[in-house]
């Protein structure tokens, strides 16, 4: 059996802005709700999607706003994609999907729980997102990470072959490198590879020797990168907690809840009224009631 878990606020993106804008009768946009609930059934029409959740960023500040003032807010979201959030929980729960809303914590944090929690009741949990610090819970080939608009599926040397880092040290790659989507700034002089291959011999940023001249690993420009952590050692820090996602969020759903047994009829069809939605009404391949 297999356990997906599907990042909803990325997904509310992808649609957002891969398809073509969509009103509802009465003239709100709508096209990303559309994308998110037609890219979902086409998911649980797979023979082996039979247990789903979903999480969403129900808002956008976290816990991590009150650690760093530079993490990201909502500011400069468009607003016709913030007022659709609400509107897609609702219609996630239509089609028969559990839905995680995340206010104290973010959706990352509701998928690495709940990958984590459930890893040794299902063959394999698959996280559909392509965010970077998820990569921290995969889990050789038992937690994997699906980005479903490239098709592509990571495993745990899948993250090697990517980030050149173990999965357990992704928090310190982004608290080095840094991750913009996040606004999480690094430290200057840092990048991909030469972070790759300095944590790839000491795997935190705390076994890092402040000299650089006694680093086991070559790299260029080692005088540089050891004065700026040197230098940095507690925005590092900082930067490092603030990708380590939480596995304490608390999950309301039990395993069995997140068995998916179709799509809830009546509320399904009135908000394809609602919404416009005439196209998607036959699409459930299962009813619940």
């Amino acid at each position: 059996m297999l356990l997906h878990l599907l990042d909803g606020t990325y997904e509310i993106f992808r649609a957002y802005y891969g398809r073509p804008p969509r009103s509802t009768p009465d003239g709100k946009p709508i096209s990303a709700v559309h994308g998110l609930i037609d890219t979902t059934l086409g998911l649980l029409s797979a023979s082996n999607v039979t247990h789903l959740g979903a999480a969403f960023d129900t808002v956008v500040r976290s816990f991590r706003n009150d650690m760093f003032d530079g993490y990201k807010t909502g500011e400069g979201l468009e607003p016709k994609i913030l007022e659709q959030f609400a509107v897609a929980e609702r219609a996630m729960e239509a089609i028969g999907v559990k839905v995680w809303r995340m206010i104290e914590f973010e959706a990352d944090d509701a998928l690495a729980a709940a990958a984590v929690h459930w890893v040794d009741d299902v063959d394999q949990v698959v996280v559909c997102s392509p965010d970077k610090d998820l990569a921290q819970v995969v889990r050789q080939d038992r937690i994997v990470a699906l980005d479903r608009r490239k098709q592509v599926v990571m495993d745990e040397e899948g993250v090697w072959e990517k980030f050149g880092v173990a999965p357990a040290s992704i928090p310190d790659y982004l608290g080095l490198v840094g991750d913009t989507a996040d606004g999480i700034p690094g430290i200057s002089g840092w990048g991909a590879k030469s972070t790759a291959a300095v944590l790839a011999e000491y795997g935190t940023i705390d076994q890092i020797p402040d000299d650089e001249n006694v680093w086991t690993v070559k790299i260029r420009g080692a005088a540089r990168l050891g004065e700026n952590l040197r230098a940095s050692r507690g925005e590092a820090a900082l930067y490092r907690e603030l990708a380590v996602l939480r596995l304490d969020v608390p999950l309301e759903y039990t395993l069995d809840e997140l068995e998916w047994k179709g799509a809830h009829r009546e509320p399904f069809l009135a908000l394809c009224d609602e919404l416009g939605f005439d196209s998607l009404k036959t699409r459930p391949q299962l009813w619940q009631d």
